[in-house]
């Protein structure tokens, strides 16, 4: 089973690497770019679960491992 989990900064956190990247576009003639937050992405791969029991491994591994939860948001992606 693959599932995709997306990790982005919580409202009011500040994202100097985000503002950052803005910058850059606007001076590489990218016009109209605003408010860019910068994110993580892994893709996983679980060996037979099922789709309840997978969500529970990857919600404890977001929660344990990969986010910062007092800074970062997850959302959890099961795709198939």
């Amino acid at each position: 089973m693959k599932a995709r989990i997306v990790l982005t900064l919580k409202v009011g956190v500040l994202d100097p690497q985000g503002k950052a990247i803005e910058g850059a576009l606007g001076s590489l003639g990218i016009d109209g770019v605003s408010n860019v937050r910068q994110g993580k992405v892994f893709d996983i791969e679980l060996a037979g679960t099922s789709l309840d029991e997978a969500a529970a491994r990857l919600d404890e591994a977001c929660s344990k491992l990969l986010a910062n939860t007092v800074i970062e948001n997850y959302a959890i992606e099961i795709l198939g």
